[in-house]
């Protein structure tokens, strides 16, 4: 399997002149612990996370650094921007890491060890087309065969064809991903009522090439969802 197997494809993004408090809101918004950062050209210039907002001046979590690490200048001062800077563009690991459409799953698993990041945006010709995350490939292995097949290119026109009839029926699929094998589709992610969430059956069921569909989503009223972002 690859990337663009699992990826989520509407993505949450925040532009790199925002301000830190607008991208501690829209994680909290949207319940997710990282966002592609932005620039004026629509590209991909880094990612802020919630690990880049947990020191700072304002919450008084900016604790003084070892004498040793003081002496490293390079250090001190990306250390300063990341708990007084101002803007996204301040506080942003960058360069961002990335993957394309086609890396193996396996090679984008490696990658987030690796790197210890939850999240990966998928880049095509340089623009953002998705984003992979932990709980996606979790999901993916939840529902792996003992034997896994390979991925066919009619399985993936398939999961084209439903992102977009969902995207027509309204459903906001920051919240919502699938998966397609051998016509089988897996659909996972929140939704707000019950209504959605039978919209979401319907929409799958829709789609010429539907063998089957499982559903693993649950009901996350607003309220709720609030809650959990408050935690």
């Amino acid at each position: 399997m690859q990337a663009q197997d699992v990826m989520t494809t509407v993505v949450a993004t925040i532009p790199a002149g925002a301000t830190v408090q607008e991208a501690a809101k829209l994680m909290l918004e949207r319940r997710i612990s990282a966002l592609p950062v932005m620039d004026r050209k629509d590209r991909v210039v880094g990612i802020v996370s919630e690990g880049d907002l947990v020191r700072r001046t304002e919450l008084g979590t900016d604790a003084a650094r070892s004498w040793w690490l003081q002496a490293f200048a390079e250090d001190s001062a990306r250390d300063y921007l990341k708990t007084h800077g101002a803007s996204v563009s301040d506080v942003m690991t960058s360069p961002a890491v990335s993957v394309r459409r086609t890396t193996p799953l396996k090679d984008v698993a490696r990658l987030l060890e690796k790197r210890r990041i939850k999240r990966v945006p998928v880049l095509e010709a340089g623009r953002l087309v998705g984003i992979v995350s932990r709980a996606d490939l979790v999901r993916r292995l939840a529902m792996a065969p003992a034997r896994p097949a390979g991925r066919t290119a009619s399985d993936r026109a398939l999961r084209r064809r439903l992102l977009k009839e969902m995207q027509q029926a309204g459903l906001d699929l920051l919240y919502v991903n699938l998966t397609v094998e051998r016509g089988i589709v897996h659909l996972w992610g929140g939704v707000r009522s019950d209504v959605e969430q039978k919209a979401l059956r319907v929409a799958a069921k829709a789609v010429k090439g539907v063998r089957k569909v499982e559903d693993h989503s649950s009901v996350i009223p607003l309220r709720v969802a609030a809650a959990l972002g408050s935690v």
